[in-house]
């Protein structure tokens, strides 16, 4: 299952990774435009790749596993390459760090849980989450080059704090859900 079409779409955000941070070095306005095309281009593998599994039949320990995984490192590695060429600064940065730390603690809590046999859907407010910081990393992305037109980093940095704060409280839903069962699971042992 490892070279299924949905698996190779999920991979192709991994290793489309290097590619979109190299593309921060070309000249002029292309040090956003392609960044951003290869984004988009990513998030759309995103859909594509559990639409085809679901309809191909072609789920996979291996997708469940990578798809969450391609996830945070595109988003991790663009929000850090983000504040590393400044395109994230001063007070927008306390939202990045959210971001990524909550990713870290979901991602303990979803390992943890699994263990117990236990999962942890995804909430409609953390797809909303999704999509407001998506929106805020292609505003950060293209911002440069329309920058000229409209403040694409205003607007990209306020999405961020929407996400920021989306974050914080589904961060909050998942940590109680978590702690919930852990509690159970210590008063079972005793």
């Amino acid at each position: 299952m490892l070279f299924s079409l949905p698996n190779i779409l999920t991979l192709s955000r991994i290793v489309v990774i290097p590619a979109l941070l190299a593309a921060f070095y070309l000249p002029g306005d292309a040090s956003s435009w392609v960044p951003l095309g290869l984004f988009i281009a990513a998030g759309i593998t995103d859909f594509f790749d559990g639409y085809l599994a679901r309809r191909n039949r072609q789920t996979s320990n291996l997708g469940r596993f990578l798809d969450p995984v391609a996830d945070k490192l595109l988003v991790a590695a663009v929000l850090l390459f983000l504040v590393g060429v400044d395109r994230i600064h001063s007070w927008a940065l306390i939202p990045a760090v959210i971001i990524l730390c909550r990713e870290i603690m979901v991602s303990g809590l979803r390992e943890f849980l699994a263990e117990l046999r236990v999962g942890m859907p995804v909430s409609r407010l953390a797809k909303w989450k999704t999509a407001s910081q998506i929106l805020a990393l292609c505003f950060l992305l293209g911002g440069p080059a329309v920058q000229q037109d409209f403040d694409a980093l205003l607007i990209g940095e306020v999405l961020l704090w929407i996400a920021g704060l989306l974050t914080v409280w589904t961060g909050y839903d998942y940590l109680n859900l978590g702690l919930k069962h852990m509690i159970e699971q210590d008063e079972a042992v005793r």
